[in-house]
């Protein structure tokens, strides 16, 4: 994998992360973060794929979790 699809991956990660201030699902989650793209014109559109990738290297960082009513929040690292 090249070095900038890493970069890309935690830079998406990041975003995904601004969204998620509250519990909420992937789907509203993808929503409010597609959402925010189309408002942002300085920026390229970001794919469902690319968004999933994020979310998933989130995930195995255990940086978000899943609770168990199938809400997706942001863990807290100590």
């Amino acid at each position: 994998m090249k070095a900038a699809e890493n970069l890309g991956r935690f830079t998406v990660g990041s975003e995904i992360l601004e969204e998620l201030q509250n519990p909420m699902t992937v789907s509203s989650l993808w929503e409010r973060f597609d959402g925010r793209q189309r408002n942002a014109p300085e920026a390229g559109r970001i794919t469902f794929d690319w968004f999933s990738l994020a979310l998933s290297t989130l995930y195995a960082m255990q940086v978000v979790d899943y609770s168990h009513d199938g809400y997706l929040r942001r863990t807290h690292v100590s």
